[in-house]
């Protein structure tokens, strides 16, 4: 018998701290009017002191227990997707893993950049219809602003703070299937965006010790792709789904720039009151941003959503959704 993907819970959090464009501009050269005319944000949150990536990932999970009613000891797989994890290792899923008490399940990261999120309910996806996982929780969670160079205004105005995530659940019964279609690709090429590469050694001696480079990106290649290369994915998955943009509740975009969000809707032909956007008040949350624009609208929903992510891999990936 078919088994197939149900999701039944969707999260979100930001940590408390709200940094404005005010409080940027007093150390880079920018200034708040700039900010919001190129990218739409206004503030975004960062994790402090002790808080990190996996903190806020747990935040995500205990609300998806909360709110679906199941037990931690049920969790069958934790993906976490991350580009800011706690540590190469471990996995943060597996921190995450620990702090619910999720003592059946197993855990890993994924690394899929801003693209995160749809990567890892496409994973999620297989891994509940080979019969095996009754329920798989994916989290999407980054402190990006632990990998920002605070010097580099093209980059760190942009990015904060958050986790979001849905919790899936195994139905044999196809009108509860979540997952209709779904298109992943990836286009190698290591310039236009990287963060954290580890520097290799250049000779044997004692003060060797690693080290990683802050997050870089090149801003015009960047919207180029998301502009050009991205509604082309979105338009031939929707064909080949044979769903119409105009049958969509939602289109939930990467919320990585408000301009590039508005030029994808303008390509679709499609008004922006059909596309959920975080962007202003959170910034870029990287992976975070598509699952968590998807948790303000999951109580709402009664028709199709397409969410597409974009970021480093170059990695995209688009996947339409149901309640």
């Amino acid at each position: 018998m078919p088994v197939y993907s149900k999701l039944i819970a969707t999260g979100q959090y930001v940590p408390d701290r709200v940094v404005t464009n005010d409080e940027l501009a007093a150390i880079m050269d920018t200034n708040d009017a700039w900010i919001q005319s190129h990218t739409g944000i206004k503030t975004r949150h960062y994790a402090m002191g002790e808080e990190n990536t996996s903190d806020l990932a747990t935040q995500v999970a205990q609300q998806l227990l909360a709110k679906s009613g199941v037990a931690a000891s049920d969790i069958d797989l934790i993906i976490v997707t991350t580009i800011t994890p706690d540590g190469l290792t471990p996995a943060t899923a597996c921190l995450v893993q620990a702090n619910i008490g999720a003592d059946n399940a197993f855990a890993f990261d994924m690394s899929a950049a801003c693209a995160g999120f749809t990567f890892g309910l496409a994973t999620a996806d297989k891994f509940i219809r080979s019969g095996q996982y009754q329920h798989v929780m994916v989290i999407s969670a980054e402190a990006n602003s632990k990998m920002m160079d605070f010097q580099d205004r093209t980059a760190a105005v942009f990015f904060g703070d958050g986790a979001g995530g849905a919790l899936l659940q195994a139905t044999t019964n196809p009108d509860e299937n979540s997952i209709l279609a779904e298109k992943l690709q990836t286009q190698g090429n290591a310039t236009v965006i990287h963060s954290g590469r580890v520097q290799p050694i250049t000779a044997v001696a004692g003060t060797n010790y690693p080290k990683t480079d802050a997050f870089y990106q090149a801003g015009r290649d960047v919207f180029q792709f998301a502009t050009t290369v991205v509604p082309k994915q979105m338009q031939g998955l929707l064909a080949t789904a044979e769903i119409k943009p105009v049958d969509l509740q939602y289109v939930i975009c990467h919320q990585a720039n408000l301009r590039i969000i508005e030029t994808i809707a303008a390509s679709l032909q499609l008004p922006m009151t059909m596309f959920p956007h975080n962007v202003e008040t959170f910034g870029n949350t990287s992976s975070a941003g598509v699952a968590m624009a998807l948790a303000s609208v999951f109580d709402d929903l009664t028709g199709p959503v397409l969410l597409t992510a974009f970021g480093g891999g170059l990695a995209y990936g688009s996947i339409v959704i149901k309640k």
